[in-house]
């Protein structure tokens, strides 16, 4: 079972390609086994939040609030790391905004 800020290793199959990869995510939420994540790329120009190599991300990376997905259990390979309490609250506020926006 993963919570919330979990940084995992999950495999995820591209929805442009039948090529699956291992990429990093953050655990948004977990539930009956589906587990609903936030991608994370280590392009900085990307926009998201930004995860840094002192907070635990191999290299300077970000959380892309923009792509948003549902996993299994089964998919997930491991847990890399948890994010603070503070990084949390960044990604579910970022997360919130761009709920408020939808009308």
């Amino acid at each position: 079972m993963y919570s919330s800020g979990d940084v995992v290793l999950t495999n995820i199959q591209f929805t442009d390609s039948f090529e699956i990869k291992k990429r990093p995510c953050v655990v948004l939420f977990e539930e009956l086994g589906n587990v609903v994540v936030a991608g994370v790329t280590s392009n900085k120009g990307m926009q998201g939040i930004p995860l840094t190599i002192e907070e635990g991300a191999i290299k300077d990376s970000v959380i892309k609030t923009n792509y948003i997905f549902t996993t299994t259990e089964s998919f997930i390979e491991k847990k890399l790391f948890s994010l603070s309490k503070e990084k949390k609250q960044m990604l579910y506020g970022s997360l919130l905004g761009k709920l408020n926006n939808l009308k």
